[in-house]
């Protein structure tokens, strides 16, 4: 494994944790700055929606110097945000220093992902993405109970003081490890970044990937009600569930990149459909405690197996011009959370029960699936009228060669 990998890695851990550590302090926070819980809630929000708009936009303004050092300056980015977090003497503070740090979220994934597949072998990238989504796999099964953890006890600016720690690891990682290749080809200008989404293989991903990974938050969003009212666990309990949906994660996003290399849209196929099918169930074992617990692994699992492959088919798609196709499919993740979030509120607040969210999650997920498909179909279509072209230009060149007859 080349170490610029481990660099990447270390940087995603960071990232990884800062987003989803808030939830474990929320009540913290809220407390600290006299506001309600749903008014705390907009530090999710608005980190989510600072992933959606900052990719693009930080994507475009990188494509005048190298991959290294707009990777440099995110992780400072990074910093920036999480010491303003940590420092912050009102909550609209610190929702600009969330917003700050999730500015840097989309575009490091973005252009890391192009930077990992480019480290590598061609027939090794989606192993190589893969390596660098571990960092993002391992926060939810280290970094997010731990920053809970000193949250809780020594208060929640200890956490984000941590996590800006983090961030300067991983700066001094990329500074150290990563190869300076260069401004980005020439290719790449903003124009031509833009012109990868006439490519409606592009768009049929970041769907793929709205949907697919949405499905797992529409259930995960809600999993505290779900499993203390309708499982019966206790609160505490639920940080050790989470525990387990990350080594899940951590599992999936492994085997979904070591064999995205092997068959990509097979393997697509696979862990949708299957996804879709353990959210459909979820609804019946949410009500034991031993079979919620593996069907949040599960899911866990599947949920993350998915991103490897998409990164890859995305940056397969966007070849000529990667970066901003890459980097907006990670913010279509973010996308995928909100949008499961609100939808699955909205089922809960209908009256229809903390386990209705599965329905949802299974639904998206299911045209997660039937989007695959169709995504595939256009591939082998647009590869035989490729191939019918080429034996074409073959022939015609061989009629035109060949000796006249007498």
């Amino acid at each position: 494994m080349p170490l610029a990998l481990l660099a990447l890695a270390i940087g995603a851990f960071g990232i990884g944790t800062t987003e989803f550590v808030i939830m474990g302090v929320l009540p913290q926070v809220a407390g600290d700055f006299g506001v309600t819980i749903p008014t705390a809630g907009w530090l999710v929000t608005g980190y989510a929606l600072g992933v959606v708009f900052g990719a693009p936009l930080l994507t475009m303004l990188g494509t005048k110097v190298s991959r290294k050092k707009m990777l440099m300056f995110l992780m400072g980015l990074f910093i920036v945000g999480n010491l303003l977090s940590a420092f912050a003497p009102s909550f609209g503070v610190m929702l600009i220093g969330r917003i700050i740090a999730s500015l840097a979220h989309g575009a490091f994934f973005g252009i890391g992902s192009v930077v990992a597949a480019d480290l590598v072998a061609p027939e090794k990238k989606a192993s190589a993405i893969s390596l660098m989504f571990m960092g993002l796999t391992i926060a939810n099964i280290v970094g997010v109970p731990l920053g809970t953890y000193i949250g809780q006890s020594a208060g929640w600016r200890v956490t984000f003081t941590i996590v800006a720690a983090l961030g300067v690891i991983g700066l001094l990682g990329v500074a150290k490890l990563v190869p300076e290749t260069g401004k980005p080809p020439a290719g790449e200008t903003v124009r031509n970044e833009f012109a990868a989404f006439k490519n409606v293989q592009v768009w049929l991903a970041m769907a793929m990937t709205v949907l697919g990974y949405g499905g797992v938050f529409a259930a995960i969003t809600y999993i505290t009600p779900m499993m203390t009212e309708v499982t019966g666990y206790t609160e505490g309990a639920v940080t050790w569930l989470l525990v387990l949906f990350g080594i899940g994660m951590f599992l999936g996003n492994l085997l979904g990149g070591k064999f995205a290399d092997r068959a990509l849209m097979p393997m697509l196929f696979t862990t949708l459909g299957a996804l879709s099918l353990a959210l459909l169930l979820f609804t019946a074992t949410a009500h034991n405690k031993v079979l919620a617990a593996i069907t949040l692994t599960l899911i866990g699992a599947l949920g993350f197996a998915t991103v490897p492959p998409l990164q890859k088919w995305v940056l397969d798609q966007a070849s000529d011009a990667p970066t901003l196709a890459s980097a907006a499919n990670i913010g279509a993740f973010n996308l995928g959370n909100a949008l499961a979030a609100w939808l699955g509120g909205t089922v809960i607040a209908a009256g229809l029960g903390y386990t209705s969210p599965n329905w949802v999650g299974a639904l998206l997920s299911g045209t997660a699936l039937l989007l695959s498909f169709l995504a595939a179909f256009l591939d082998r279509r647009t590869r035989r009228a490729r191939g019918n072209i080429v034996a074409g230009s073959t022939q015609t060149q061989q009629t035109a060669t060949a000796p006249l007859g007498h």
